[in-house]
């Protein structure tokens, strides 16, 4: 049976306990270090390099938060290495270095990137993870990354993300549409959902939430914000506050 029950009841650092004046970085080992220090459940992003390392990492190119515009897809670990985050001392770290430094402390919450090959991505993360002894769970947008999950390994928990895309203009209606109804869930059997905090509630998730499916939600930016989210389903991740527990019935 799955423990679920950190994703719907624990404090989680939405990228890691990251600054929003970026003096400590999203993504980054300071924010992990930061978040263990207080007790949080981490959740963070992951990427695969053209080598098959596994990074911790946002984006599909290093643009926003190194000024340098190469696409993940297109390196390998040694030539990104010395790339520094957001004008800080913090590298971009591998998994296996998040791993190192969590050490089992706290559950991991980690989000699967895929901007590239799905199959890639998930049997590099696989990989890495192996030997693991710690609580954590995967989610992904994307539904080949759940399915990839329910079928090569059932045993750890997998989510599905989703919203309703309104700022997602190469995205094709009936895409939009499938998604955000969570469609393919049918297929992939998530064990929880998290969904974008601006389309909640919605009645798309009520139906989850009767089959006792955990709802949480990215990322309230407040304690008004998270209160919300906890008022109608189980847990939102947080950035830029420290929310205090509010307990609903």
């Amino acid at each position: 049976m799955k423990d679920l029950s950190w994703i719907k009841n624990d404090l989680i650092a939405h990228r890691g306990l990251h600054h929003k004046d970026q003096s400590i970085p999203e993504n980054s080992l300071l924010a992990f270090q930061n978040a263990l220090e207080h007790g949080y459940t981490i959740e963070f992003d992951v990427n695969v390099l053209k080598d098959g390392t596994v990074v911790s990492f946002h984006d599909f190119n290093f643009k926003r938060l190194c000024n340098d515009s190469r696409l993940l897809s297109d390196v390998t670990y040694p030539e990104i290495k010395d790339l520094k985050l957001l004008n800080t001392k913090q590298h971009i770290p591998k998994l296996k270095e998040v791993l190192d430094l969590v050490n089992n402390q706290v559950p991991l919450l980690i989000e699967l990137k895929p901007y590239g090959n799905v199959l890639f991505l998930c049997q590099s993360f696989m990989e890495t993870m192996k030997d693991y002894q710690g609580d954590y769970a995967v989610f992904s947008f994307h539904p080949k990354v759940v399915k990839w999950f329910k079928k090569n390994h059932p045993d750890v928990i997998r989510g599905q993300i989703s919203e309703y895309f309104k700022d997602y203009k190469d995205m094709s209606p009936l895409s939009k549409r499938l998604m955000k109804k969570m469609f393919f869930n049918r297929f992939t059997k998530p064990d929880f959902v998290s969904y974008g905090i601006y389309d909640m509630p919605n009645k798309y998730l009520d139906k989850l939430k009767e089959k006792g499916i955990p709802i949480i939600s990215y990322a309230a930016r407040s304690q008004a914000q998270y209160d919300f989210v906890k008022s109608h389903y189980d847990n939102a991740v947080f950035e830029f506050f420290i929310p205090k527990k509010n307990e609903q019935p």
